[in-house]
């Protein structure tokens, strides 16, 4: 006993003079006695850990889910491309960690300009459309037209007399006006040694759809005078956009036998603005002529204007009395360059070709007259 009192007591003496070093904070001070260990000099046992409940059993392991099952054995997944030729990879990229510049995109042509904004889309595109009915896709009809309304409202506000006045005037105004004009559609020297003058001018009087019209044509020369003239006097009716039926009477004033005809011809305007006029003359001695006429306006200029003009004669017999024979009887082709200093005033200069042809030449050259003739011309083309 004494021997484990000494084992104890061993570290305390060690430790004795470390201790005597430090001040005790409780020296000079009265300490309480400790008490004795109750214990002290006996051999105590060593704790043991708590006793296992299961100790002395015999346990069981647990039991497998898939005890008894076969299962398959784990193989590497199919690869999807297994059987397939695989293109060969690409070669390696020659500019790979190279620090590349930037491209920049390419200049734009139309920047800084105004671009129209685009057209609004077609509501009708690939639609098939009808076409559009005109009056003329109509049946024609035979219903007499609707009487004209009588009960104009302005009647009842201003007077019905007043109205009428006013109504006639709208009428005469809108087609029912009387108009006038004055033509010279040729007033003309021929120039050369056998000297003379030419005419060929219009007048007429009317509406749109009635006129009186007045025609005269005939030509000189200076030393004998009028060779050969004639008068017309026409009743001129619209028969159409363009055309004009006439009918009336001609008389010729000339040296020989004189004739007085019934006329009947045509004015129209053809496709492209070509001018036709022609008629039938039938004399009072049974003698049956024709005549076809035609000209043309190229314009050069505003008011350079070049003019083409054809003249043909015919006759369904001989007339020896006249020198005029059957067949064409003579042509006139002319072409004259006029300048408008108005479009009523315009002077020209040209030159005229003309001939006589089948018996009408024979009986020129019995007379000794020439059969064809070249001349140069200068004149005026006026109106009003």
């Amino acid at each position: 006993m004494s021997r484990l009192i000494l084992l104890a007591l061993l570290p305390l003496a060690a430790a004795a003079p470390a201790l005597a070093q430090t001040p005790d904070p409780h020296a000079h001070h009265a300490q309480p006695v400790p008490a004795a260990d109750p214990d002290a000099g006996h051999a105590m046992p060593q704790a043991s850990p708590p006793a296992d409940p299961h100790a002395g059993h015999r346990m069981s392991a647990p039991a497998d889910p898939h005890a008894g099952h076969a299962m398959p054995q784990a193989s590497s997944p199919v690869d999807p491309h297994a059987g397939h030729r695989m293109p060969a990879p690409a070669p390696a990229d020659p500019h790979a960690g190279h620090a590349m510049p930037q491209a920049s995109p390419p200049a734009d042509p139309h920047a800084g300009h105004r671009m129209p904004a685009p057209a609004p889309a077609d509501p009708h595109a690939g639609h098939a459309m009808a076409a559009p009915q005109t009056g003329a896709d109509l049946p024609v009809g035979s219903e007499p037209a609707p009487p004209v309304a009588m009960d104009n409202a302005a009647d009842r506000i201003f007077g019905a007399a007043a109205m009428d006045r006013g109504r006639a005037i709208l009428a005469g105004e809108h087609g029912g006006a009387r108009l006038s004009k004055v033509m010279l559609n040729l007033s003309e020297a021929l120039l050369g040694s056998d000297g003379g003058y030419h005419w060929d001018a219009e007048a007429w009087y009317g509406g749109d759809l009635n006129r009186l019209v007045l025609k005269s044509e005939g030509e000189g020369s200076w030393d004998h005078g009028v060779d050969d003239a004639e008068v017309q006097a026409l009743y001129s009716r619209a028969v159409g956009v363009y055309t004009d039926l006439q009918l009336g009477v001609r008389h010729d004033f000339e040296r020989g036998p004189q004739r007085t005809y019934a006329t009947v011809g045509f004015e129209t305007l053809l496709p492209y603005w070509f001018e036709a006029e022609g008629a039938l003359f039938l004399s009072n001695k049974g003698e049956l002529l024709g005549r076809l006429e035609g000209t043309y306006d190229l314009r050069l200029a505003q008011r350079l204007v070049l003019q083409p003009r054809a003249e043909v004669n015919f006759a369904a017999e001989d007339i020896p009395a006249r020198a005029v024979g059957s067949g064409v009887s003579d042509a006139e082709l002319g072409l004259r360059l006029r300048y408008e200093i108005k479009r009523e005033f315009a002077p020209y200069v040209g030159v005229v070709w003309s001939r006589k042809f089948g018996d009408t030449a024979d009986f020129a050259r019995a007379e000794g007259e020439d059969v064809e003739d070249t001349r140069f011309v200068a004149g005026l083309r006026a109106w009003f």
